[in-house]
């Protein structure tokens, strides 16, 4: 039989730190660039010391696979979510968003309504990225009319779309959680309101007091020019509300979310055909290469040239290389030791709560966002479940500490985009990203008094039994029992 050499725990950590440092040198001191190559190279390291322990390239090869498999299902989200951008611009959703959202601006309160105009349409398209690259540059150019610092007002932007995003069904990074914990997407998102809301709501407050202190009048060429230019292309109709409508109350029936977001695809692409005249062909191609635009304005254009299949290989990318090499860490047993070390050291609910938000956000520091929900997500899954804690305590945790630090780090892919898109650096407009600051205040908070941190039920239990990718360690399956006498049994909430 062949033997296998367990790692010691610098060994389990070398393949993780060696791409870390990849990463990290490409996104400071090379320039920048997509984060898959250096990924790519960290599971050849992965390989590379599991083969020199005694594992056969073929169970590595299996175990990328099964690791890949596991995503199947977020990756499909994904595609679909790529198809309903596209849709939505096209039956003219999203441009009624739009300038639903622009209709509520007010110079007093022209910061909270920003806020609130991003969590709205980042909400319903389900991309922070797409809210900063559209709203957010005609809310940077408005609020420079009205006298407002454009640090203040990316915060807002930032704030915003950050919020809408995390609560999203049709996000890249909400769906990805919930998918490297094993647990149901729409409980992933139920577990995120005691955090996100109380946060949001502060945040509204607080631009509330900023902006009555800053801004004067307001002239509104830019929000016109949009205004026009979208009235003058797009047929507006009671029914361009029924797409985003659709995906709700599948969401509120609990209909399982591809289904669910799919329906809306559908819905889209009825109403275009209605209302917009849209021919077949070109539905089909805009649900392959996205909307493309021709109003003649850069600014309108940079709105509307979003969606389609070929929109998210960038990402499903990413999913996939992430998955590959959480899968190796995993099969060569290095996550296996990190977890039997850090296993006998959380002696608190407390202590486990904190080290995962804070090795989510020094993995944010030092990688990109899909790197570390796949790594911590498979990390501290198994300790979670041990200590008798539903998965949504984690996934919860992932988003508190990566999703939402991913635009207040200059380096990261977050943080990047918005100062390439908005040309405001990140130094300056993270101290205005009032919601994302307050959501991981809060999430430290209820770890530390016990408040909204849930256990498992056993619904939850019998899934984890019927998982076939759970972690084991020295052969058993990881339970309550396996833990140290008494670890955090005077502290679980009921």
């Amino acid at each position: 039989m062949h033997s296998l050499k367990p790692p010691s725990l610098l060994g389990a950590w070398a393949p993780i730190v060696l791409t870390l440092g990849l990463l990290t040198y490409q996104l400071r001191l090379a320039g920048g660039g997509p984060p898959h190559v250096p990924i790519i190279f960290g599971i050849a390291i992965t390989a590379l010391l599991g083969s020199l322990r005694g594992h056969r390239w073929e169970a590595m090869e299996k175990a990328m696979a099964q690791a890949v498999g596991s995503a199947v299902p977020v990756m499909g989200i994904m595609l679909t979510v790529g198809l309903l951008i596209g849709t939505w611009i096209l039956c003219g959703t999203v441009p009624w968003l739009t300038l639903t959202a622009l209709a509520l601006l007010d110079p007093t309160f022209f910061l909270p309504v920003a806020c609130l105009s991003c969590a709205m349409v980042s909400l319903l398209v389900g991309t922070s990225w797409g809210t900063v690259g559209t709203l957010g540059l005609a809310l940077l150019g408005a609020g420079e009319s009205l006298s407002i610092p454009a640090p203040m007002t990316a915060g807002a932007v930032v704030s915003g779309a950050w919020f809408g995003d995390k609560l999203s069904p049709l996000s890249d990074s909400t769906n990805f959680s919930a998918a490297m914990v094993g647990t149901d997407l729409y409980a992933h998102i139920r577990n995120l309101l005691p955090t996100t809301l109380p946060a949001f709501l502060m945040a509204l407050l607080a631009y509330g007091v900023l902006g009555r202190s800053t801004g004067g009048a307001l002239d509104d060429s830019t929000v016109a020019l949009l205004r026009a230019t979208l009235e003058s292309h797009f047929v507006f109709h009671p029914l361009l509300a029924l797409p985003p409508a659709v995906v709700l109350a599948a969401a509120l029936l609990r209909v399982p979310a591809l289904p669910g977001i799919f329906s809306g695809v559908i819905a889209g692409a009825l109403v275009a055909w209605l209302i917009q005249d849209a021919t077949v062909a070109t539905l089909l191609r805009t649900l392959m290469e996205g909307y493309q635009p021709a109003t003649g304005e850069p600014l309108v254009d940079t709105l509307l040239a979003k969606g389609g299949l070929l929109s998210m290989t960038w990402v499903i990318l990413l999913i996939f290389v992430s998955m590959i090499f959480g899968g190796l860490l995993e099969a060569t047993g290095c996550l296996d030791r990190i977890l039997s070390a850090l296993i006998h050291r959380l002696h608190s609910r407390f202590r486990l709560f904190t080290a995962a938000f804070l090795s989510t956000l020094g993995l944010n520091v030092a990688s990109n966002i899909f790197v570390t929900l796949a790594v911590n997500g498979r990390l501290f899954a198994p300790v979670f479940r041990g200590a008798g804690y539903s998965s949504v305590n984690l996934s919860r945790t992932l988003e508190d500490g990566g999703t939402l630090s991913s635009p207040l780090i200059p380096w990261n892919a977050g943080g990047l985009f918005v100062t390439s898109t908005l040309g405001v650096p990140t130094l300056l407009y993270a101290p205005f990203a009032i919601a994302n600051w307050f959501a991981m205040v809060l999430d430290l908070l209820y770890a530390a008094l016990g408040r909204f941190t849930p256990q498992a039920d056993a619904t939850e239990i019998a899934q984890w039994r019927r998982d076939q990718n759970l972690l084991f360690h020295e052969g058993q399956l990881i339970t309550a029992d396996a833990l140290p006498p008494n670890t955090f049994a005077a502290e679980r909430t009921p």
